[in-house]
């Protein structure tokens, strides 16, 4: 063996209480991924999960345990909660660094935040950060110390030089996935996250993901490990993983966590070929984006192949705001994209976005009106955050004070001036939870007196829900009016 490396990551559900209320944890993909990269490098790996632990310190037996020489802090990059660069999160990265140098070890970060916020890390204890796509990185620069070699050279990695911080030239992003290794997922124990999942939601989901990166050029959308590039693994290569993953852990779901899932022409017809001549059955959601569903016939294969949810970023149902974003879609393209997926009976779900500059009173109601009118199974909605690397951070860039990181998910501080103030959209994210709720209320108790023998619970939840939501809509509805005349 070449050496003891011991890999962790720096997300913490618990200390991110808007996802851990959610109950729908998933094991450090990227990082699971890493590991078996440097496995196959001949070093001796193993793992401490973060995920489900309380706090930072927790990882101290592990160290006595496994005795590291490196302490590798790798970020899982498929999540898209890790591109926020959360504070909570960062502060447990510092945390671990410390505790990792105070037993002797060399601290290696890769994640977002470190890809952007470099200096911060290496002044907080870490002997090297890896910028952007990390595996190939890693074990150059794992061989490299472990040979005693220099790192001058080395792509894609930053470091102090005595007082000076050095940041190596960027490193190329991988083109060829499928020949990496599968994720060491017999680095994690699964069994806890199987509980939470079965508890809460009635079955259990495991995370992959089949392509890196992201062509599209929305300008507050950050791309700071995989970048604008888009590589895709082989159908072939992903019914591989599956096929393992159906076989030794028995998942009922799976979240293809890809920014844009099945971009490549005819990719997710030859995945779902793959997926009936091998006689699989398992249910999956993905992220992708409207203009892309009403392309070919690529609705069909996915809800053939086992698709249940599709999320997509609908942002805004103005389009003047999706062309301020540089978006690329139309607003009558999720219309016609949510319609065409309620018809394949595949769950509609949308990521919804207030507060971008030059939004108005109308932009917003527009956005109302598009999720009342199209009803999504489900909805996800933020404010506008900048993000380092993106054209919309460098225009608001000026205005961020102390506050340029969010403290969690639920955080939702609005860091720079937009047309109303932070009270005003944090109330708004209130209100349309509220009115959307009280809708879906509506179309159960529709249900109800239509067929009430084919009732679900979840129809008798959401209809009883409706005296809830109804005054609390028109609560939120009264305070909204009061925040938007004191502007």
């Amino acid at each position: 063996m070449k050496g003891s490396v011991l890999f962790t990551h720096s997300y913490f559900y618990k200390l991110d209480p808007k996802q851990w209320r959610f109950k729908q944890p998933y094991a450090p993909l990227a990082t699971l991924l890493a590991a078996a990269v440097i496995r196959d490098a001949g070093f001796n790996v193993s793992m401490f999960d973060t995920g489900l632990k309380d706090s930072p310190s927790e990882i101290i037996p592990s160290i006595r345990s496994h005795k590291p020489e490196y302490l590798v802090i790798y970020d899982d990059g498929f999540n898209y909660l890790t591109k926020m660069c959360l504070t909570n999160m960062r502060e447990a990265a510092f945390m671990m660094t410390k505790i990792g140098k105070r037993f002797g070890c060399t601290v290696i970060v890769s994640s977002s935040d470190s890809s952007d916020h470099y200096e911060k890390y290496l002044q907080n204890g870490a002997d090297y950060v890896v910028r952007g796509e990390g595996e190939e990185t890693l074990k150059e620069l794992l061989l490299a110390l472990k040979a005693r070699k220099t790192t001058s050279e080395l792509a894609g990695i930053a470091y102090l030089r005595g007082l000076e911080t050095v940041v190596n030239p960027a490193r190329p992003v991988m083109r060829e996935l499928d020949h990496l290794p599968l994720p060491a997922w017999d680095l994690v124990d699964l069994d806890p996250y199987r509980k939470i999942w079965i508890k809460h939601h009635g079955y259990f989901s495991v995370n992959l993901a089949t392509t890196r990166g992201c062509p599209y050029k929305c300008n507050w959308c950050a791309k700071p490990i995989y970048g604008n590039r888009y590589n895709s693994r082989s159908p072939q290569h992903v019914i591989r993983e599956i096929e393992m993953l159906l076989s030794q852990y028995k998942p009922d779901h799976f979240w293809m966590s890809d920014d844009i899932f099945g971009l490549k022409p005819g990719w997710v017809q030859e995945f779902n070929k793959l997926v009936n001549a091998k006689k699989l059955s398992f249910k999956y959601k993905i992220q992708s984006r409207v203009d892309l569903l009403l392309e070919e016939d690529n609705l069909a294969a996915l809800a053939e192949s086992g698709a249940e949810t599709i999320w997509v970023g609908a942002e805004s149902g103005s389009q003047a705001i999706l062309d301020a974003m540089d978006k690329g879609t139309k607003v009558e393209q999720i219309y016609t994209a949510a319609r065409l997926m309620k018809e394949k009976n595949i769950r509609v779900a949308f990521f919804l976005q207030f507060g971008y500059l030059g939004e108005t009173k109308d932009d917003i109601d527009a956005t109302i009106r598009m999720v009342l009118d199209l009803m999504p199974d489900e909805i996800g909605i933020s404010v506008s955050y900048p993000l380092p690397g993106t054209k919309f951070y460098e225009k608001v860039k000026g205005q961020l004070k102390d506050k340029q990181n969010w403290s969690d998910s639920d955080d939702l501080a609005l860091m720079f001036s937009s047309t109303f103030n932070n009270q005003y959209y944090k109330e708004l994210h209130r209100y349309v939870h509220s009115v959307y709720r009280k809708h879906k209320g509506y179309d159960s108790l529709g249900k109800l007196f239509a067929n009430p023998l084919r009732l679900t619970y979840k129809d008798v939840r959401a209809g009883l829900a409706t005296l809830y939501y109804l005054p609390a809509s028109l609560m939120r509805e009264k305070k909204l009016k009061k925040l938007q005349t004191a502007e």
